[in-house]
């Protein structure tokens, strides 16, 4: 059923959200008789909002955040370059240590409240102060210094790219200082007042959300945007491959690979396929016998049938990773040696370091409710058989997942522990220090891979980061072909991530550097 009546498209979809809000709205929207407002409809695989404190949301909740909020910066995936967004210059000091971000004037918060130096300082310091979410991107950061309403400068403790640490997916939203006043509970009643282009409207148990424009949004308004969004949870995939078939919703994804090579028949929809910067691995617990031989490590990954898991597992919507960085993100290089299925080379390498393969009884671990991550397993059990290795398969819910990987007695611990992995900021040190640098007790590190090599060529990189990339990518690349040579961890594939869309919704481009948002200011409709 596609509901063509906008006034009847807007009921339908409130009601279906839980809501009845009449078709009748003010300033502009009024002006046009109300039945002229067009609603786009986002049938998300997860909680739309898990948090409403953007300084504490560190889930799917950044795509009903970056609808109503904006940072310093964007990231542009397509050029790798930042883009002004809230502020329009930046520059620093020559070892990068001071920062000074020029602010866009004119840009008012939900409420009014005018956007200043003084409100990205509030926003950031109180980001920090909370301390949870994403707020440890802050952590270079010694002060933040008001210079005057437009202008506002940090200093930090060692160099750091402040410039792409104001452009990260979580933790660096602007928030208007004007929520002091409305008591510590503003948030957690479901409120939001960012300088975006949408408004919070309602909610439903976060269940569904509903956001409305903002007529005074600083980049104005055409005559072709959607007047409201409905963001809403369908967490089964039959579900949201229904919606988008029928027409009842604008824009879905995560659908299996079987649903989307459907779709593909569909004339009503768009399928679009993107690079991610998501990816699975595989960590090997380098404190056990016998994985604390280099030689063992890399056995097992000469194990993993690297193109069968993707044209099986994820139905060919992924490309085998090199190193560990994916493409789109400065320091990627494809010149980087990969491992491959040889199951002979496997078995040379397990007799090189004195292990018998039949004797081993290993237990891997995946998050539950993850199909992919269970096919991988299945598919590498299936290989490890044949050199007489037995594999346990246990799925877990993430927290226990965790839990085991934390045991104290290492012997409890996992052999191999499966995850997905995606930046936070656009940079590999979010790959590289979150997962290969030394941690005692590990936190994310969970191949417990220690070597000081590593330690210093990731210091050295966020160093140079700061000031030039260029050098910063070549040390990146060193720290890669170690991390390959030492093999605490294997990348297995970059996911590819498969949008699909009704053929009136229009404007989409997805940024992997920010998953699964759509930026419907972008958008519009077109029959």
């Amino acid at each position: 059923m596609l509901i063509k009546n906008k006034c009847l498209l807007v009921l339908f979809l409130l009601l279906v959200a839980g809501f009845i809000v009449g078709c009748q709205g003010d300033g502009e929207q009024a002006d046009n008789g109300g039945s002229d407002l067009e609603v786009a409809y986002y049938a998300l695989f997860n909680a739309p909002v898990s948090n409403w404190d953007p300084a504490v949301e560190l889930s799917t909740g950044i795509v009903t955040h970056s609808n109503i909020y904006e940072t310093l910066l964007h990231y542009n995936s397509e050029t790798m370059e930042l883009e002004p967004l809230l502020a329009t210059e930046v520059t620093a000091n020559e070892d990068g240590t001071v920062w000074r971000f020029k602010l866009r004037e004119g840009v008012t918060f939900h409420d009014g409240t005018p956007f200043t130096a003084e409100a990205v300082k509030y926003s950031i310091e109180r980001t920090v102060d909370i301390g949870q979410g994403a707020a440890y991107i802050w952590e270079p950061v010694e002060s933040i210094n008001v210079i005057d309403d437009y202008t506002v400068e940090f200093v930090c403790k060692y160099p750091a790219a402040v410039n792409l640490i104001s452009a990260a997916s979580y933790g660096a939203f602007m928030i208007s200082p004007s929520i002091d006043e409305q008591g510590d509970d503003y948030f957690a009643n479901g409120n939001a007042c960012g300088t975006g282009p949408y408004m919070l409207e309602s909610s439903n148990m976060n269940d569904d959300v509903v956001l409305t424009r903002y007529e005074d949004y600083w980049k104005g308004w055409g005559d072709n945007h959607f007047d409201k969004v409905i963001i809403k949870e369908y967490t089964e995939v039959s579900a949201r491959r229904q919606l988008i078939e029928q027409g009842e919703v604008d824009v879905t994804n995560m659908l299996a690979s079987e649903d989307i090579d459907a779709l593909k028949n569909v004339d009503t929809v768009t399928v679009d396929v993107y690079k991610s910067f998501v990816s699975l691995l595989m960590h090997f617990n380098t404190l056990k016998e016998p994985f604390d031989d280099v030689r063992v490590r890399q056995a097992l990954a000469y194990c993993i049938p690297f193109q069968d898991i993707i044209d099986y597992a994820v139905g060919g919507y992924a490309t085998q990773t090199y190193g560990a960085i994916p493409e789109g993100i400065w320091g990627y290089s494809d010149e980087l040696s990969q491992y491959y299925l040889d199951l002979e080379k496997a078995t040379q390498l397990f007799d090189e370091a004195g292990v018998d393969p039949s004797s081993l009884e290993l237990l891997l671990t995946y998050t539950s409710g993850s199909e992919a991550e269970r096919k991988v397993a299945e598919l590498f059990k299936a290989e490890l058989s044949k050199l007489g290795i037995e594999l346990e398969i246990r799925a877990l819910p993430w927290e226990s997942h965790v839990e085991l990987a934390y045991a104290d007695n290492i012997d409890e611990r996992q052999d191999i522990f499966i995850m997905y992995w995606w930046p936070d900021i656009v940079t590999p040190n979010s790959w590289y220090e979150p997962l290969f640098y030394t941690q005692d007790p590990p936190i994310l590190n969970l191949s417990y891979y220690s070597n000081p090599k590593m330690d210093a060529l990731i210091d050295r990189a966020k160093e140079a980061t700061a000031v030039d990339l260029d050098a910063a990518a070549d040390i990146f690349n060193e720290a890669q072909e170690l991390f390959i040579e030492d093999c605490p961890s294997v990348f297995i594939y970059d996911e590819e991530l498969v949008w699909v869309t009704s053929t009136t919704f229009k404007g989409h481009v997805d940024n992997p550097a920010y998953p699964h948002v759509v930026y419907f200011y972008n958008t519009y409709r077109d029959y």
